[in-house]
C-alpha cells in the first residue's frame, strides 16, 4: 500500500509540473504576455534582443521588462518549437514569437517546492 501511494503521488506531482509548462505554453501561444508572468519565480534570468542578459532580476522587474518587449514589438503569439522538454529537473519550452517581427524564444522552468517556476527567458 505504501509504494501504491508513494507512485500516486509520483505521477500527480510530475502531472502538476506537466501543467505549469503547458500553462506556460498556452499563454504564449495566445500572447498572452500578463498570464505568462504570473510563473515567473522571485529571480529570473532575462535576454532581451540587443541586450546584455540580465541575471537574477526580481519578478516584478521581469515581468515589467518582458510585458514592454511584449508591447512594444506586438506580439500577438508563439508557434513553439516542439512540445516540452524535461532535463535534468528542468523544463524547457521553445517556440518563435510572432509579432511586428518574429523572435525565438527558450523558457526554463524549474520545480520550487510543489510548483514549476520560469527562471529564465530568452529572446533572440
Amino acid at each position: 500500500m505504501k509504494n501504491f501511494l508513494t507512485i500516486v503521488s509520483l505521477f500527480l506531482t510530475l502531472g502538476a509540473f506537466a501543467q505549469s509548462s503547458d500553462a506556460v505554453a498556452n499563454a504564449l501561444k495566445a500572447g498572452d504576455v500578463a498570464k505568462f508572468t504570473n510563473y515567473f519565480g522571485s529571480s529570473v534570468d532575462v535576454k532581451l534582443p540587443q541586450k546584455n542578459e540580465m541575471k537574477s532580476v526580481n519578478k516584478a522587474s521581469a515581468s515589467d521588462l518582458v510585458q514592454s518587449f511584449f508591447n512594444s514589438n506586438k506580439i500577438t503569439g508563439c508557434e513553439l518549437f516542439l512540445p516540452a522538454r524535461e532535463l535534468n529537473g528542468m523544463t524547457y519550452v521553445a517556440g518563435k514569437l510572432k509579432g511586428a517581427q518574429d523572435y525565438n524564444i527558450t523558457v526554463v522552468l524549474k520545480n520550487n517546492g510543489n510548483k514549476m517556476e520560469v527562471i529564465t527567458v530568452r529572446i533572440v
